[in-house]
């Protein structure tokens, strides 16, 4: 089975290396994943929403990040995401997909939402600053046929994509969330739950305002 860059970098006990940018988005050379945030210098993710219609209504996938990230754990996020490494284009991006959720997609096939400046400052220590490239996917595939990757997603869940927005609204307190999540064996554990705003990664609100324009401008949300 192939390994992630992230197992890769481990076994060779190399810390990862990011592309750097000022503000107006101008590369500024390198530098360690750990100084990237310890000083919170700028770098790029790829980030990709995926849409379902396998129900009448439109659904958004959430993943349940590991509970060993760095940054956010045991939280839903962004259905698929991840930082590119020096040297990697945004095309680059989609092997991300292929390592936490198992799906081979070519970047075609990818709607793009554009790009959202985010300045997360988490502690004095630990300042994430992300240009997101942001996309949407559309796959119906049912939720247990993809394939998890263990040391990075520890579940993914559907929900209403119009009462996501609602929640991140804050015009609703809950919904509900149905999926799965991964034992410590391997197997998925079937799970329905309510979710609130909390429960999530927080992102600004023109980060989901950018979201579900998108969708709504293709047709895929109401």
């Amino acid at each position: 089975m192939e390994m992630s860059r992230g197992e890769i970098s481990q076994l060779n006990n190399v810390e990862e290396v990011f592309d750097i940018y000022d503000a107006n988005m101008n590369n500024i050379g390198t530098a360690p994943r750990s100084e990237v945030h310890a000083k919170g210098l700028w770098h790029q993710t790829f980030q990709c929403w995926i849409v379902s219609h396998e129900a009448p209504e439109p659904k958004l996938l959430l993943q349940l990040r590991h509970p060993d990230k760095d940054l956010f754990p045991s939280l839903l996020d962004i259905s698929c995401a991840g930082h590119l490494s020096a040297g990697e284009t945004i095309q680059d991006g989609v092997r991300e997909l292929e390592e936490e959720l198992g799906l081979r997609v070519n970047f075609s096939d990818l709607l793009a939402c554009g790009v959202f400046a985010e300045d997360d400052i988490l502690s004095e220590r630990l300042i994430d600053r992300e240009f997101c490239h942001v996309f949407i996917y559309r796959c119906d595939q049912p939720l247990n046929d993809y394939l998890l990757q263990p040391d990075e997603v520890s579940g993914i869940v559907a929900v209403n994509a119009m009462e996501l927005e609602r929640l991140v609204k804050q015009e609703a307190e809950q919904i509900k969330a149905s999926g799965f999540k991964l034992q410590e064996d391997g197997q998925l554990e079937e799970v329905h739950s309510v979710i609130v705003l909390t429960d999530l990664v927080p992102h600004p609100i023109a980060y989901f305002d950018l979201l579900f324009r998108t969708l709504k401008q293709n047709h895929w949300l109401a």
